[in-house]
């Protein structure tokens, strides 16, 4: 495998050198593909071409939590009056 592997480097740094950055990143996922364990006859058949690259922020905290959407009609409640804050209710 690993001569494999410098030789797709080599060729993916030579594409990236010549401006060919289509050819470039074909190389870049076959060599992700040989290093994860597959085999050169797989790695050769491998259609690269619908993956796509995580991109910055797609993961991390918050991502997980659902967004929550209120219900069809639903209105939000009037504020409390800031006048009236702090009073009691009960008169004395």
């Amino acid at each position: 495998m690993g001569g494999e592997a410098d030789d797709l480097r080599r060729r993916m740094e030579a594409a990236a050198a010549a401006l060919d950055f289509e050819e470039a990143k074909r190389l870049r996922d076959q060599l992700n593909l040989l290093r994860g364990g597959t085999s050169r006859e797989e790695v050769a058949q491998a259609d690269t071409s619908g993956l796509s690259r995580q991109q910055p922020g797609a993961m991390g905290l918050g991502t997980s939590q659902q967004r929550v959407t209120p219900p069809a009609g639903w209105t939000p409640p009037k504020k409390p009056d800031p006048m009236t804050r702090g009073r009691n209710r009960r008169a004395k």
